[in-house]
């Protein structure tokens, strides 16, 4: 996810200043592409959250820590969504339909609506830089915590370890 959400803001603050021209165009259909299959992945970690708990931070994190932590998450879930949700309603009302892959026609949410496109070309850019503001802030903490801190709870999403704390 990591990988693919960092290639989808780079793809996507580079293609956006090019000039018009075929390589542009496949550019954004890469970028279309990349953020349907994130909001699809979202969705299945969004499952995955709900069956499996996350480890308990620790007591000794202070509760507006704990806060910040929960709140940072949400933030970051709430992003993943609504960023890939904006294009697909941006690229709908300014009329360029999705086909996932070039094979599969993903429906228009909106009619056609240029002022509507328009607008909703600024949410999804003020979204995008919202969400690289929030992951600067998690990824920051969680430095913090691993090189100043020197607590544990950079490597709570290792698999293993998640799995020692749940016996």
């Amino acid at each position: 996810m990591a990988i693919l959400i960092f290639g989808l803001l780079a793809l996507g603050f580079y293609m956006h200043d090019l000039p018009l021209s075929p390589d542009k165009l496949k550019l954004y259909s890469w970028h279309k592409w990349a953020g349907v299959t994130a909001f699809l992945l979202v969705g299945f970690r969004l499952l995955w959250r709900v069956t499996h708990r996350p480890p308990a931070l620790p007591d000794s994190m202070p509760k507006i820590m704990q806060f910040a932590a929960h709140a940072g998450h949400l933030a970051l879930y709430g992003l993943m969504l609504a960023i890939p949700l904006s294009g697909w309603l941006m690229s709908s009302a300014k009329g360029f339909q999705t086909v996932y892959f070039g094979v599969l026609p993903i429906p228009d949410l909106l009619e056609k609506n240029k002022e509507l496109g328009d607008l909703l070309q600024t949410v999804h850019m003020s979204l995008n830089l919202l969400f690289v503001v929030v992951l600067a802030g998690h990824i920051g903490a969680a430095l913090k915590h691993h090189l100043i801190d020197k607590d544990d709870i950079l490597t709570r999403i290792l698999p293993r370890h998640s799995k020692e704390n749940r016996t």
